[in-house]
């Protein structure tokens, strides 16, 4: 079910009693974060500030934090329900015969309706703010934390054009304010915002950028997902919501954004720019530090009449992002299955922030199985910045971090069991010795084969007989232990 707008995601969030309307004045400065780590820490609700002080513009934040309020986002009653949906498509063959190949029309009407519509108008435009007007002033931008270099936008969707394709992206990279009309434009080098960047810098010409903030969460959630280079996000919104995007001109550059955004930043970069940007109070629960980045200049802000600022904060785990993370793992673990076919379940600790542990179950069959899966999925896009993998076997649950840990330690001979590769890590890996490149470790902790070395017995579980399982569940109850 695709949302109208981020108002109709409100008012959804609150009928289902996972919004909490703040009424006190509370200051972005410092003071919405500190209660929204709460919150957010607690496993609270989505918070609504209604007075802001000195704005009159609401903020929302922790819409996305829990799985409930996720699965809501993304308008659906559970996140597995786009899995099952992204295996049948992945799945599908093209039939023999005439008869075969019209049952595949309506599938393929169905993905054909993902593509984004351009409309003439758009609530995100009916007010238009141009010249000394287009202030970010005007919004409650949160600073989020005492070490941070100042206010942040933290749930943008960054549109950028490729110059020489005209292949759009849409990414989620936060915004340092300088002042009333520019910010930093943080995009990592591994980011499709940056390759656009350079590829203008490399043709000397200004890159307009076009920032959206609010609309239908699916939209924002799409900006944070880890697609293939040069595929477009919005037919992947669509596809998401069932229903086309649809997309309205800016009023002073040459892009397109949601028409029903909340708020809409236009501006441009200019090639060769930089300025200090940061220190900023990061999802690794570190502050990220300070570095050189392009100045986005705002020409015109557009907006609603009455728009909500949407915002979010990152910091020491548990936080809003890992539930948009856990949504991600459950969406495209099919995508990475038909790579990995011996893949059985995936799961991205929330306390690995992303990219710092990952554990996999697989179906092994030959001697080495494990490490080929590690291989695998350091050469898998955002997967290569994984620090550390754990392979274990299929009859573990990863989701059961007890159980992973349990035969990580009885599993594992370190020395013969953990491999150690050098290469790409996440610009936020503050432990690597050189920004963007360091090393990463693999940990087969899979039952040995005689072939990879292991020349004794493997010894069996324990557990408990089926017969004495069965007879004592009879008389659970009238034990009354629990």
């Amino acid at each position: 079910m695709a949302y109208q707008d981020l108002k109709e995601f409100v008012e959804r969030l609150e009928a289902a009693g996972e919004l909490k309307r703040i009424k006190t004045a509370v200051s972005p400065e410092l003071e919405i974060a500190e209660v929204a780590d709460r919150a957010m820490k607690s496993g609270g609700p989505a918070l609504l500030f209604e007075q802001p002080a000195g704005f009159r513009a609401p903020v929302l934040i922790n819409a996305f934090g829990s799985k409930r309020r996720m699965a809501m986002a993304l308008g659906v009653e559970h996140v597995d329900e786009i899995a099952a949906r992204i295996t049948e498509l992945v799945k599908m063959e093209v039939p023999e015969g005439f008869i075969g190949k019209l049952k595949m029309l309506p599938p393929l009407m169905k993905l054909s309706a993902s593509f984004p519509k351009l409309v003439r108008s758009g609530a995100c435009q009916e007010v238009v703010l141009r010249g000394n007007d287009a202030s970010l002033d005007n919004f409650p931008v949160l600073k989020c934390w005492p070490g941070d270099g100042g206010k942040f936008i933290t749930l943008p969707v960054v549109f950028t054009k490729d110059p020489e394709t005209g292949t759009r992206n849409a990414g989620m990279y936060r915004l340092h304010v300088y002042d009333a009309c520019s910010t930093g434009m943080h995009w990592h080098a591994h980011k499709v915002g940056a390759r656009h960047y350079a590829a203008h810098e490399r043709l000397g010409r200004r890159m307009e950028v076009a920032v959206a903030l609010g609309g239908d969460p699916v939209i924002t959630y799409t900006a944070t997902a880890p697609l293939p280079e040069d595929f477009d996000e919005m037919i992947f919104a669509g596809f998401l919501r069932q229903k086309p995007v649809e997309m309205v001109k800016c009023v002073s550059i040459d892009a397109e954004v949601p028409a029903d955004s909340e708020i809409v930043l236009e501006g441009y970069v200019e090639p060769g720019e930089r300025r200090t940007e940061g220190p900023f109070g990061d999802h690794t629960g570190y502050y990220s530090l300070a570095d050189e980045y392009p100045v986005f200049h705002i020409t015109a802000i557009t907006h609603r009449k009455d728009p909500i600022y949407p915002a979010t904060i990152v910091g020491k785990p548990p936080m809003e992002d890992c539930w948009i993370a856990k949504a991600t793992e459950r969406i495209f673990l099919p995508l990475i299955k038909t790579q990995l076919p011996e893949l059985v379940d995936l799961n991205l600790p929330v306390e690995g922030v992303f990219h710092n542990l990952a554990v996999v179950s697989i179906r092994k069959r030959y001697p080495g199985h494990a490490r080929k899966v590690m291989h695998a999925l350091w050469g898998m896009g955002q997967m290569s910045f994984t620090k550390i993998i754990v392979v274990v076997d299929e009859d573990v649950d990863v989701q059961n971090m007890h159980d992973v840990l349990w035969r990580l330690g009885n599993n594992i001979d370190p020395k013969r069991d953990v491999e150690f590769v050098e290469g790409p890590v996440d610009v936020l890996n503050h432990a690597s010795p050189a920004p963007n490149f360091g090393s990463k470790m693999g940990i087969d902790a899979t039952k040995k084969l005689p072939e990879e070395g292991f020349l004794r017995e493997w010894p069996p579980e324990i557990e408990m007989s089926a017969e004495v399982k069965t007879r004592i569940d009879g008389i659970w109850e009238e034990l009354g232990i629990a």
